[in-house]
């Protein structure tokens, strides 16, 4: 079946291209604050919904519907490629990722597998498959987590406030440390290059976690293996983003790498990052926390954020990381129509 005609206003603001208005989308837009899909959840694990195309595909075109947003992103977690590695994971509730059987050395590291996409995770790409050819009319997102987010979780064993064992691995077995990052940029240019094969029409890696890092620490340990997956899914020729949290002090760093789009947090004003010297396409940053505020709080701080961001070519407007479950779903539609209508008034 040939690929529907889609709004393409986000992939040519990541190409620094002009646009008619600021496209939108947010992070973590399918799921948590839709009523909708919290019945689902009901019935299904993220995991169960992911390996359910028909379901996967629902969860993923729901906000497009019900928010008008310019992108969709694939629904499914950053975990998703892990098992076909070898890596357990069970996603608890009220406490996130949780790997039974952490790194602890060079011979964990040997241990693990490699990823076959169409064997492994065939769910995934006939999700895409489905969204990409019969359901949606913006382009669709398809995502990774990043090695030292994904190797996080694999020495911790579960989400960290500080990073303790992930960065003492990292320190003391520097081999161990090279090799498991080899390994996971392996299974991230394979996984990603599927999703773009499937329809994906651009892709975000998520580093949610390795802001925790110094900028020399990053570009020693981090900056070469990232270099190596920009470098290899930029053959694609698909906009290619980066996003952390609380990781302003990389956001330079970001930007020497092969990518389109530097994705912002709320810590960064959009002004700032252009003064360090950042000319590429830049995605972001309003606090999801306004989002929980009155709608006059709400427009004030978009407005300011979208006069910061249309200063320069190469703009989308999201938030500076997901929405909360506690959002109104109607304040997600009517922050889209605002940026649509105040970023067209001001071309």
């Amino acid at each position: 079946m040939s690929q529907r005609q889609i709004n393409e206003t986000f992939l040519k603001a990541c190409r620094g291209e002009k646009t008619d208005y600021v496209p939108v989308w947010y992070m973590r837009q399918a799921g948590r604050s839709q009523p909708e899909y919290r019945a689902i959840k009901e019935k299904y694990s993220l995991f169960e919904i992911t390996k359910q195309p028909e379901l996967c595909a629902y969860v993923t075109r729901l906000p497009v519907e019900q928010y008008n947003v310019d992108a969709a992103i694939l629904y499914k977690d950053i975990m998703s490629p892990l098992p076909a590695i070898g890596v357990e994971v069970d996603i608890k509730p009220g406490i996130g990722p949780v790997i039974d059987n952490p790194i602890r050395s060079i011979h964990d590291v040997e241990k693990l597998g490699e990823i076959n996409p169409e064997q492994d995770v065939p769910y995934v790409l006939e999700t895409i498959k489905l969204l990409t050819t019969e359901q949606l009319n913006v382009p669709l997102i398809g995502f990774a987590g990043a090695p030292f987010t994904l190797a996080s979780y694999m020495i911790e064993g579960g989400p960290s406030k500080n990073y303790n064992k992930t960065k003492a691995f990292m320190y003391a077995e520097p081999k161990a440390w090279f090799a498991l990052m080899n390994k996971l940029a392996d299974t991230t240019i394979t996984y990603v290059n599927a999703q773009i094969d499937a329809g994906a029409k651009a892709v975000q890696i998520f580093d949610s976690w390795v802001g925790a890092l110094n900028v020399a620490d990053y570009r020693y340990y981090i900056k070469p293996v990232m270099e190596r997956i920009f470098s290899e899914l930029r053959k694609k020729n698909v906009p290619l983003i980066m996003f952390g949290v609380g990781a302003s002090h990389l956001a330079k760093e970001w930007h020497d790498l092969p990518l389109d789009v530097v994705g912002l947090d709320w810590r960064l004003p959009i002004q700032e990052a252009r003064s360090m010297g950042i000319t590429k396409t830049v995605q972001g940053n309003l606090d999801p926390a306004i989002l929980l505020a009155p709608w006059e709080v709400i427009e004030e701080r978009a407005k300011a954020i979208l006069d910061q961001g249309m200063a320069n070519p190469g703009y989308i407007f999201n938030l500076g990381h997901g929405v909360f479950p506690q959002v109104n779903p109607e304040t997600l539609k009517r922050l889209t129509a605002f940026v649509h209508e105040y970023s067209a008034n001001r071309q």
